[in-house]
């Protein structure tokens, strides 16, 4: 690939006060590329992206963004230098409308005008949300509910959007509808990290993946090669 990455970790270690969940992790996202991130409960592919938004501190390593050191600054400076979070369980407002909890991932923006454009490309790609967006968030369903966070998530327009188990509870045609729309925010110049624990779904979306296994990359590859891995496809697929 040409170019320096766009997110460049070496060496990161992370966790929980005194727990280390990560260990020694390096991971490259590039322009325009969709990343996966694979493994199986507990390997520490939330704990990761945590770190990365600055919800945790990282314990040793470092981590770089568009050129920007990331270590220590705060969830609103690293959301403004264009990193936006999906996060695991959606926390979106319930009681807030499908409108306001979208308009809530630009607050730290000030252009009116592009984020009205914003969330009209947010409604393009979810036609279902504009239907929605004056019904409170908590009335939707699931998948409803997952994409107006990965709305939002757009709504601060990120370089790079992290979507944290992006099909966990949801219906495959739902799950292949947001899959279509993460293609579609690629052609828009973003990129897209995946965690995800339905690893062929993830690697089939995916440009490269990478395999974490008790907080360790066990591996790393374009994703076609690691879905055709006999390794990966005896642990994670049950082939």
């Amino acid at each position: 690939m040409n170019g320096a990455p766009l997110l460049q970790i070496e060496g990161l270690s992370a966790g929980y006060g005194a727990i280390t969940v990560l260990r020694d992790v390096a991971l490259e996202v590039h322009e325009r590329e969709i990343v996966a991130i694979v493994g199986a409960n507990g390997a520490g592919k939330t704990t990761l992206l945590r770190t990365l938004s600055g919800l945790l501190p990282v314990q040793a390593g470092e981590v770089r963004f568009a050129g920007l050191r990331l270590n220590g600054r705060r969830p609103d400076e690293i959301v403004r230098a264009g990193l936006a979070h999906v996060p695991e369980g959606r926390h979106l407002f319930f009681d807030l409308s499908v409108e306001q909890n979208l308009l809530l991932g630009a607050t730290t923006r000030d252009d009116r005008t592009a984020i009205r454009a914003d969330l009209e490309r947010v409604y393009t790609l979810f036609p279902r949300l504009r239907e929605r967006r004056r019904q409170a968030a908590g009335s939707m369903s699931g998948g409803e509910q997952q994409m107006c966070a990965i709305g939002r998530g757009m709504m601060s327009a990120p370089r790079l959007l992290m979507v944290d188990e992006l099909s966990l509870g949801l219906a495959p045609v739902l799950v292949e509808q947001i899959m279509r729309s993460l293609a579609e925010l690629r052609q828009t110049g973003a990129s897209v990290l995946i965690v995800e624990q339905d690893v062929e779904l993830a690697l089939e979306a995916a440009d490269r993946g990478y395999v974490l296994e008790t907080g360790r990359v066990a591996a790393s590859a374009p994703a076609r090669q690691l879905l055709a891995d006999p390794r990966i496809r005896e642990a994670y697929l049950g082939l």
